[in-house]
């Protein structure tokens, strides 16, 4: 796969700038096709580790999710930079070499190599939020996203090189990890373990390391927006599951208890109510929160694509962000309406999404764990749909706004991108088995 991807990249090099744009859209949606055809088939059964990459079932469907939110994102873009001609060849590269690293960060097996990966993927997010962001202060979000994140990651550099000392090779991700002579439950050992969190709660991020997140999705364009929720956050979710997978611990009731407090920030930020989850469910240490885990990076990287896209659609109709202004699209956009109260439910958990499969499986893991949880959880479900209902109807409801074009087309590039968002999320649900480690 990482064969075709490079060669395909070198062959939209080669092309002229005025098919870079529809070459690299067909090629990462053939890309997408394929990855989805090896997901399906028996090749997913199976684990495959050597000393360089890894593949198995997680890995698999994270790189499905990036190629299919990397298509998307040349679609959600086509009037702001094709159509603007808004540099779109050095777009096109950016996302390009962004969705490479992402697809190698998702392969590597070698712990330094994934390090590289990993901190490599906010160069071209940058880049985004830098080139084609809104307004002046981009520089400032992109300096918060920067400090946070290579400053947080800097203590998981130092664990790796720690623990490649204690072994002859390069090993398994994270395996290493336990080959270190430390006894489990001790001070040093809980040291170590949560400095190998720390990277990882600040990218998916967790209640009071989540700063950097509103910043950099106010500023950034709604590609950037886009691949920030939908694949970025995942690489925390995805470093804490390999954590769990392969290291055993004393589960900390505090640390577990804070990531599920942290939900009440859902009333401004979604995205961090349902990272939160995530990160609850890798601690829970049982297969029904690892697998609940997985689940929710994939519906929540669909359902938050498709809204910050809704957003865009609603800012380039109105010509305006503000909540207060934006009123009354029910009668004037009756379909844009229609896709903000689908990918809204969706939001809130409703059948047959897999987002309430995800949240049924996650409550069930943590009320196993304590029992008493399911108050927090009760909390976070209704605040969870109170805020999914407010957005839509502050936004949907009330008064026509005078400066609005009356009933503006909505066109098939749009409706092909939400649609292409709302399906895997619905009928995922008969694929459940494909998201269990």
């Amino acid at each position: 796969m990482l064969s075709l991807i490079l060669s395909s990249s070198l062959l939209l090099l080669i092309c002229g700038s005025n098919l870079f744009w529809y070459l690299s859209l067909w090629t990462l949606l053939s890309l997408t096709i394929l990855s989805f055809m090896q997901l399906y088939t028996s090749l997913f059964m199976f684990s495959m580790y050597n000393s360089f990459f890894l593949s198995d079932s997680m890995t698999l469907i994270l790189i499905s999710l990036t190629f299919w939110i990397s298509s998307m994102m040349f679609l959600a873009s086509q009037f702001s930079i094709k159509i603007s001609l808004n540099s779109e060849t050095k777009f096109s590269l950016c996302i390009l070499i962004l969705n490479l690293i992402l697809i190698m960060t998702f392969s590597m097996a070698n712990t330094l190599m994934f390090y590289f990966m990993f901190e490599a993927s906010l160069i071209p997010t940058l880049l985004l939020i830098l080139g084609w962001g809104y307004q002046p202060e981009r520089l400032q979000a992109g300096m918060y996203m920067m400090l946070y994140t290579v400053s947080a990651s800097l203590p998981l550099l130092l664990i790796f090189l720690f623990t490649e000392n204690f072994i002859s090779c390069s090993s398994i991700l994270y395996n290493s990890i336990i080959q270190v002579k430390l006894p489990s439950g001790s001070w040093s050992f809980n040291v170590l373990v949560l400095f190998s969190f720390l990277a990882f709660m600040v990218k998916l991020p967790i209640f009071s390391l989540h700063l950097w997140l509103p910043k950099a999705h106010v500023e950034a364009p709604v590609a950037g927006s886009m691949v920030l929720a939908a694949i970025l956050l995942k690489l925390g979710g995805y470093g804490i599951l390999r954590i769990c997978q392969y290291l055993t611990f004393q589960l900390n009731f505090t640390l577990i208890f804070s990531s599920v407090l942290a939900l009440k920030s859902l009333i401004a930020y979604s995205s961090i109510g349902h990272m939160s989850l995530v990160l609850a469910g890798g601690l829970s240490n049982n297969s029904w929160g690892w697998g609940a885990s997985v689940i929710m990076m994939i519906a929540h990287g669909f359902c938050s694509s498709s809204l910050f896209a809704l957003a865009n659609y609603t800012y380039e109709k109105t010509h305006t962000r503000s909540l207060f202004t934006t009123k009354g699209l029910l009668l004037t956009l009756p379909i844009l309406s229609l896709w903000w109260f689908l990918f809204s439910t969706i939001n809130m958990a409703a059948p047959p999404s897999i987002n309430l499969l995800s949240e049924i499986m996650m409550f069930s893991s943590l009320m196993l764990f304590f029992k008493y949880l399911i108050l927090c959880l009760m909390l976070m479900s209704f605040l969870a749909a109170v805020y999914s209902m407010y957005v839509y109807t502050a936004t949907q409801h009330g008064g026509n706004p005078k400066f609005m074009v009356p009933y503006s087309n909505f066109n098939n590039t749009s409706s092909t991108l939400l649609i292409l968002h709302w399906i895997p999320v619905n009928f995922f649900i008969l694929k459940t088995h494909l998201f269990f480690l």
